[in-house]
């Protein structure tokens, strides 16, 4: 019997774990620090060995290791378990050895969780057997515990994607590439992108690459030859693989989203407002047409489809303000999107653990859009010096309520107030989502 040892117990090595027990491994799993209460029942309950508080070297009886995506792999454990010459692979990997079901895979800086969703929603509507897991939902080995569906919709990011090995999906998605974790791989933008890049490497022609035509690491990417997939682009303009882009109706000079002269709505229609969010649906709409959805049902779902949490999320109006969470912009590109779409004048509440950002990207959008920040946690002093110049108010707080209370007090009716940080979320909250919720609580309470 192959012994499955597996690294971290959270989300994804619980879920590793029991997929491990189910398809007749012996498995182990540890994890380093104190296991959350949830997890350490369910080990029990399927009576799966575990350690916990520290790493044994037990690892060395294992024929594979399964590392979570969260643990990097610099660190000693996982240099020792590879100079003992054992395989060591991502939850993803695991999945993909150990089901039937077709893989899409969406990665990208920003918008892998919209376009999952709302991809996910279209097969759903056009009643394909379909699930989805990775960061939206469950984790991709705890869903096929319960489920193996025909497609499997995944949202991956970079760290899922560092030890994938022979995992194929039959569509992949690489929706855009800008700074993001580069603490994590050396502060080289070229590291975190060959990350990215590995959710294409092992497909073949009968596969689909889909991608935005309009970022320049993308394309360079592509015309080096290494995608042996058959490519399909979107973007603003069409060029020579597209299979979507954006033209103007001559008599009312509406914009309109083309699907490869398939399909052709109003922009206003889609259920995803935004700029951003317009290349999204095209992502979404591409993969649809891939496998032969009905244009109407793709219609239909870029019109109905329901937002996910903290991305864009309209929470409520007060006052005449209105409140928007968009907690999960952990960085500056994905702000620079959210910033875009703001159609007033907006207080903007960011800040909390800078992961090595460069905000001048962001200096004239806020000058022309914002009229207030209000600054969260301790690490802002480059965030200040950022946007000095401007000679916006910027008040810094250490609280959500607090910063709901400022900003509250500096917007006025018609304005808007934005959270979206542009930083991570671990100095003051447990993560993005409840960052979003005690924003959403606190504005509630105004």
């Amino acid at each position: 019997m192959e012994k499955v040892w597996i690294l971290g117990g959270g989300e994804s090595g619980v879920g590793a774990a029991l997929l491990a027990q189910k398809k007749g491994y012996e498995v182990f799993l540890s994890e380093g620090g104190s296991l959350k209460k949830k997890y350490r029942d369910v080990l029990i309950h399927h009576e799966i060995r575990f350690e916990e508080q520290a790493h044994s070297e037990s690892w060395s009886e294992s024929t594979v290791v399964v590392k979570s995506p969260g643990i990097p792999n610099e660190t000693k454990i996982v240099q020792d378990i590879r100079t003992a010459g054992i395989e060591v692979i991502s939850e993803v990997e695991l999945a993909y050895r150990n089901c039937k079901s077709k893989f899409i895979g969406i990665t990208g800086s920003n918008g892998k969780t919209s376009t999952t969703g709302l991809l996910f929603h279209l097969l759903e509507k056009a009643k394909l057997d379909v699930a989805v897991a990775g960061n939206i939902g469950k984790s991709i080995c705890w869903l096929l515990t319960e489920r193996e569906p025909e497609y499997l919709v995944v949202e991956l990011s970079s760290f899922q994607l560092d030890d994938v090995v022979d995992f194929k999906p039959i569509i992949a998605i690489l929706l855009n590439i800008s700074p993001d974790h580069l603490d994590r791989y050396d502060y080289k933008l070229e590291n975190y992108a060959e990350a990215k890049f590995r959710i294409t490497k092992n497909q073949s022609p009968e596969d689909f690459f889909i991608y935005w035509n309009e970022d320049e690491l993308l394309n360079a990417f592509v015309d080096s030859g290494r995608v042996k997939a058959r490519t399909l682009s979107y973007g603003s303009k069409e060029t020579a693989d597209s299979a979507a882009w954006i033209e103007i109706e001559e008599e009312s000079e509406t914009e309109l989203l083309n699907l490869n002269n398939k399909l052709r709505m109003s922009i206003q229609k889609l259920a995803l407002q935004g700029r951003h969010n317009i290349y999204n649906s095209m992502a979404a709409g591409v993969a649809g047409r891939i496998l032969d959805l009905r244009k109407e049902v793709i219609r239909d779902s870029l019109m109905d489809f329901q937002n996910i949490e903290h991305r864009l999320e309209h929470v409520v109006s007060v006052c005449g303000v209105k409140y928007i969470n968009d907690s999960k912009a952990t960085n500056v590109n994905s702000c620079w999107w959210a910033l875009e779409s703001m159609d007033r004048p907006s207080v903007w509440i960011a800040g909390g653990v800078d992961k090595g950002n460069d905000y001048s990207s962001l200096v004239e959008l806020v000058d022309e859009k914002v009229k207030g920040i209000v600054l969260i946690g301790s690490e802002n002093e480059k965030f200040k010096a950022s946007f000095a110049e401007l000679k916006i108010p910027i008040i810094e707080v250490m609280s959500m309520e607090l910063a709901v209370r400022e900003a509250y007090n500096m917007a006025d009716k018609g304005d808007a107030v934005l959270l979206s940080p542009a930083c991570a979320s671990f100095d003051l909250f447990d993560n993005y989502e409840d960052r979003g919720h005690q924003f959403k609580y606190w504005v509630r309470h105004l």
